[in-house]
């Protein structure tokens, strides 16, 4: 690793904004906007994925080889990441800073606690907790209902025994009620601190923060409760970007973590914004599938901060085509050209979805050891029936050098000025019903949607406070276009159930949950966790 200062001066950063985090990580301090602002933006690429699969697809990975690539072939690229949950890190996936030869590091330290911003997410959500439920103990002069709190608390783990909770049990403790647990990824102060554009807008967007309702049905906010001043001092130091690398050396900048499946997916607004004035080209990601992340950077990220991408990658696998195609994952490294060509349809419809938002798409076609070279020709073959640039990625096995043909297929489409006519999906003067059935119907495929009771009292509220405005962050499962996992493929004629609709005044966007979907996910039967090794040096190993 090079010394962050080194990374920083060679991206044109002076020492004197970095609040360094030892050797090797960095804050950038709100001084180097001051000095950046003003500089014309570079490219911004999105990186995203066909529906994810037990096998994986190597998104971030292909976000970090790119930017490699890119680098390497003599245009200076930044990437723009999030910062790794300890939830899914502990959990099911494991690490979140690539792999290989294409990796962020130190990797160890941004997958566990980094530079302490998700922690602080963590204390400001349940500082405003604290301060609701101190609220109901002494008085509630503000009338506020205690059967209509809807602000719960948060940890960043995975622990399923907390999504439903009972507080206030025992005497002198307030009013007995029922709560829960969120992970933090899904707290709307993460929604927030990722898509505000400074600290006073940071303060701005938690007074507007919903918490409950009072006696009379009127909203209570963050504000009314008293907590914003403390909120916005608990994040003071997180609202700031991260600084670290890439094993070759590339700048990248890793800020914020919402969950793509129950939150909006992307990296800060911030780090982005700091990332298009330091790159002639910015390499993004969004999370899970192109139907979640990719929609919701464009319709969210990009509409509340004014950005245009140029570009959006899709990457594919070989297995997660055969996957989509009726293959069980322990029979994926075998050659099974009628499956694999079956599950094309999936890469295809993400390809359709993603040009309907006017964007030039590239195909990344990740490589893994194993794949046969007849089922590469098969799909590159079918990205050139649908007219659009593809390139194998080598990237684990081989850094920038294994990304040539990418970047070249991506340097080639940044040229075609013409090609890009960005534009949202829906319109803002929509109705919340419309948007939702707008996205079901031309993202998902869907036929239509149905609202159960719940989700039909919810949109009676936004109609009665007026807030059609907001724009949809749908909370849907990653695996499937429809709302059913199991449903691989492309499915379409199928109807969406929407089970409740939850309002986030200060992100700016209402959660539709559909299906069986929860936003405190829990830990599998064999836990990440249980294969972390740490030595008597403190060598932390097992986090792939």
């Amino acid at each position: 690793m090079r010394l962050i200062t080194e990374v920083a001066a060679a991206a044109g950063i002076n020492e004197e904004h970095l609040e360094l985090y030892g050797k090797y990580k960095s804050k950038l301090s709100p001084s180097l906007w001051a000095e950046l602002k003003d500089k014309p933006d570079g490219k911004l690429v999105l990186v995203t994925a066909v529906n994810p699969t037990p096998a994986g697809e190597g998104k971030t990975l292909t976000t970090i080889g790119l930017a490699q690539a890119m680098n390497a072939a003599g245009t200076r690229t930044v990437a723009a990441l999030r910062e790794p949950s300890l939830g899914p890190c502990l959990g099911m996936k494991g690490g979140a800073t690539g792999g290989g030869k294409a990796q962020i590091v130190p990797s160890d330290e941004i997958n566990l606690h980094f530079t302490g911003d998700i922690h602080a997410v963590t204390a400001a959500h349940n500082l405003l907790s604290a301060m609701i439920d101190n609220h109901l103990f002494q008085g509630n002069s503000l009338g506020l209902d205690p059967q209509r709190i809807v602000w719960k608390r948060v940890m960043d783990m995975n622990d399923r025994s907390l999504r439903n909770i009972v507080t206030g049990l025992g005497d002198g403790n307030g009013p007995v009620r029922e709560s829960g647990f969120q992970i933090t990824t899904a707290s709307e102060i993460m929604a927030v601190l990722c898509l505000c554009s400074d600290l006073a807008d940071l303060k701005q967007r938690l007074s507007r923060i919903l918490v409950g309702y009072d006696q009379h049905g009127q909203p209570v906010t963050a504000q009314e409760i008293g907590a914003v001043e403390a909120m916005t001092a608990l994040l003071k130091e997180a609202v700031k970007p991260n600084l670290v690398q890439t094993l070759e050396g590339t700048p990248v900048i890793v800020h914020g973590g919402p969950f793509a499946n129950i939150a909006h997916g992307c990296s800060s607004v911030i780090g982005t914004r700091y990332a298009l004035k330091l790159g002639e080209v910015v390499v993004t990601e969004a999370g899970f599938g192109a139907d979640l992340g990719a929609e919701k950077f464009m319709d969210i990220k990009c509409r509340q901060a004014g950005l245009e991408p140029a570009a959006a990658v899709l990457v594919v696998t070989v297995k997660s085509l055969k996957y989509n195609g009726g293959v069980r994952k322990e029979e994926l490294y075998a050659g099974n050209r009628a499956a694999l060509l079956s599950g094309l349809s999936n890469m295809e419809r993400h390809i359709e979805n993603l040009r309907k938002f006017g964007v030039p798409v590239l195909v990344a076609l990740n490589h893994f050891e194993g794949d046969a070279p007849a089922e590469i020709d098969d799909v590159l073959e079918a990205c050139r029936r649908l007219g659009v640039p593809a390139a194998v990625s080598k990237v684990w096995a081989e850094g920038s050098a294994g990304g040539q043909a990418l970047a070249q297929e991506l340097k080639k489409l940044l040229a075609q000025e013409e090609a890009v006519s960005f534009a949202p999906l829906y319109e803002d003067s929509l109705d919340i019903p419309s948007k939702i059935n707008r996205i079901v119907t031309e993202i998902y495929h869907g036929a239509g949607v149905a609202f159960s009771p719940a989700a039909k009292r919810s949109l009676a509220v936004i109609d009665r406070l007026g807030l059609h405005q907001l724009q949809v962050c749908m909370a849907k499962t990653p695996y499937s276009f429809s709302d059913q996992p199991r449903l691989l493929g492309a499915p379409e004629g199928f109807t969406m159930g929407v089970r409740d609709i939850t309002l986030s005044l200060g992100a700016g966007f209402a959660v539709v949950i559909t299906g069986n979907m929860v936003t405190m996910p829990g830990l599998p039967a064999k836990p990440a966790a249980e294969g972390l090794l740490i030595d008597e040096d403190g060598v932390i190993s097992g986090l792939e």
